[in-house]
């Protein structure tokens, strides 16, 4: 089983911490972040399969900055936003976030919903990836038959000389 990595960010320690340890509990490598620089930070040197980041932190903004680190990190992880207070107006998804996960919630609940997150978040990678794969396909095969019908031209101009 691979080993699925995540980065943790949360100003209150208390909830750093016990979710550090849950998560690891449940067969996640975990590390952790107080702040949105610190997880830019991380995120610029290392790879994650998920980022689970508090919403408000050192602004109201932390989260979204998070989010948005995340979002355009070469690993393109899952990313979810943690909250006490979710805003109802507030569109999570237009921010980039994959899932809403609201606290205090129960663990097992938690882990389930990573569990899905991370295996939906993989599934959109691979279509993206197999898409692009067909779109080269198809670009490759396009080319080298221009290529064979420019050749059959030529030979057909040679044996009219």
């Amino acid at each position: 089983m691979t080993t699925r990595r995540v980065l943790l960010v949360d100003d209150e320690v208390a909830i750093l911490l016990t979710l550090k340890a849950v998560l690891e509990i449940n067969g996640f490598t975990v590390d952790t972040a107080t702040s949105a620089r610190e997880a830019e930070h991380k995120l610029r040197n290392a790879d994650y399969h998920m980022v689970i980041t508090d919403m408000r932190m050192e602004s109201d903004a932390a989260g979204i900055d998070v989010v948005k680190a995340a979002k355009s990190a070469a690993c393109n992880p899952a990313v979810a936003v943690l909250t006490a207070f979710p805003d109802e107006g507030e569109d999570y998804a237009s921010d980039g976030a994959d899932e809403l996960l609201v606290k205090p919630m129960n663990v097992q609940q938690l882990v389930v919903q990573m569990e899905a997150l991370l295996v939906s978040h993989e599934d959109k990678k691979q279509k993206a990836f197999a898409l692009a794969a067909s779109a080269a396909k198809k670009a490759s095969a396009k080319k080298a038959s221009a290529k064979a019908h420019e050749e059959s031209r030529q030979t057909r101009s040679q044996k009219d000389r």
